[in-house]
């Protein structure tokens, strides 16, 4: 049985769509391709099951839809699994129906934490077979395949919503994420053509660079913006030893040099000092550069920050979002403005290089709130507290709490799925949408403050940073246009 794990081409005069392994979709004038893990750990396990599997990466191949079409239309796969999110569901549900019009008895299945909040949405709108609700995309694909494969007492996995031959859709219940994530094959990368993410990521100081996600998904799971939240409720991880292993292959295998390791939360206490006292002691801190996602939180000590930088930890992603203490606790974000502010402090003293993301468009905030967050951002950037920073507008996915809240206090200007993905604010807004994305595109021009770039040039300790600087300022240019600077003619040129 023929397995496709595709992402179909996209092709839209807003860039390129960063789709795969995230949290909040963007169309990218610079594109940046992401590993997808989880579908990644899927077409190894479909693999090691004896599946023929086909990694059908059409985004980050670059393909047109007509060079995707013709090989979906030459190789017939039995199955071809999408992962889509709220902006691109439309497109895909098109893409749904013209492939089954030539292909229908090639089985599709959809998964995202779009389908898991809508389910029903897409049986009622495209001719999908399955759904996937919850995020082990893994562990319920090959479910289906053995369904399908008619393997011996194989059944679906719980939350699958499927289309019997009547029409009727049916579901198996409520997802549950007791999956055990140690079972899991270590991902083949070949398989899963790991060099066409390992150099067009900004986060990489060091290429060719690579993924890996030790744990699903965050241990907090409070944020109330958050998306992930709706297919990861319960935090699970491998252990430290399994990541550990892990690393070694990346280094020996593929001479990897630098890993972002994209759990939602990186785990902390005794788990992080283990893994940290393994990358010493194998010597794996010597060798390569490791980044992960954290939060600002007393959990992370001092000297855990310390020991991180020791066993090799560069870049680490945080996300403040705003400055002002009254959104932090709307969005139930569990921490303190000035803990947070002080946090980030501490890193950069650790010899870390803090990242933080910050997010504007919150539909109670005023311009004084947004002028706030703003100020704070700079502040850390010029001063060189935090090293690169993220600026996005909030959106409010379906199934989250934060959508629920919208819809209840009439706070969306749109339910058009296509618009929401941060070109505008699809929430109502004090301030009203050319201003609100004046503070977005001000905070990535704090890149050109002569402060920033003084300190940014000190820092220059080799010909990585160099050549760093140079992939990062194309970025910062790019999502400068990302969020409404100066328009570009369908070439592209300005």
């Amino acid at each position: 049985m023929k397995v496709f794990i595709s992402y179909p081409p996209l092709e839209s005069e807003k860039g390129i769509p960063l789709l795969s392994q995230n949290r909040q979709f963007q169309w990218f004038n610079s594109p940046t391709f992401i590993y997808p893990m989880v579908p990644a750990y899927a077409a190894t396990l479909l693999s090691k099951n004896g599946y023929d599997v086909f990694w059908d990466d059409a985004i980050a191949r670059r393909q047109t839809y007509t060079e995707w079409k013709n090989r979906i239309l030459s190789e017939k796969p039995s199955i071809i699994a999408i992962e889509a999110k709220t902006p691109v569901i439309k497109q895909y549900r098109n893409i749904i129906n013209d492939i089954k019009q030539t292909l229908p008895e090639t089985k599709i299945v959809l998964m995202g934490d779009h389908v898991t909040a809508l389910p029903m949405e897409s049986f009622e709108n495209c001719k999908t077979d399955y759904v996937i609700t919850g995020g082990d995309y893994d562990f319920s694909l090959l479910s289906i395949a053995n369904v399908l494969n008619n393997i011996p007492n194989a059944v679906l996995d719980s939350g699958i919503y499927y289309r019997e031959k009547s029409g009727k859709i049916k579901n198996t219940g409520q997802f549950q994420l007791n999956h055990n994530l140690e079972t899991l094959p270590t991902i083949d990368r070949d398989l899963t053509d790991w060099k066409l993410y390992a150099y067009n990521n900004g986060n990489y100081k060091k290429t060719p660079g690579t993924y890996t996600m030790t744990g699903r998904d965050c241990w907090y799971a409070k944020c109330r913006f958050c998306s992930w939240t709706t297919i990861y409720p319960k935090f699970r991880t491998r252990s430290p030893e399994s990541l550990l292993d892990e690393v070694g292959v990346l280094i020996e295998k593929y001479g990897i040099r630098e890993i972002m390791d994209d759990t939602g939360t990186f785990p902390v206490g005794e788990w992080l000092r283990k893994f940290c006292k393994g990358m010493i002691e194998r010597g794996y801190n010597k060798r390569i550069n490791f980044d992960c996602n954290m939060r600002l939180t007393s959990k992370l000590t001092f000297e855990d920050m310390c020991l991180m930088k020791k066993a090799g930890f560069r870049l680490i992603l945080v996300g403040i979002e705003s400055a002002n203490q009254t959104t932090l606790d709307k969005i139930d974000k569990g921490e303190k403005i000035e803990m947070m502010v002080e946090t980030v402090k501490l890193m950069r003293k650790a010899g870390l290089f803090p990242h933080i993301t910050i997010m504007f468009g919150y539909p109670w905030e005023t311009e004084d709130d947004a002028k706030r967050t703003l100020e704070l951002g700079r502040k850390l950037l010029i001063k060189n507290i935090a090293y690169t920073m993220q600026a996005t507008v909030v959106i409010p996915y379906p199934g989250t709490p934060l959508y629920d809240e919208c819809r209840q206090n009439d706070w969306l200007a749109t339910e058009d799925w296509e618009r929401f993905d941060m070109r505008e604010p699809v929430m109502k807004t004090p301030m009203g949408n050319e201003k609100l994305m004046e503070y977005v595109r001000g905070l990535y021009s704090v890149s050109f403050h002569p402060g920033f770039l003084i300190r940014k040039l000190f820092s220059i300790r080799d010909w990585n940073d160099v050549k760093y600087f140079f992939r990062a300022g194309g970025k910062v240019l790019g999502h400068i246009f990302d969020f409404g600077g100066k328009k570009r003619n369908k070439k592209g040129k300005l």
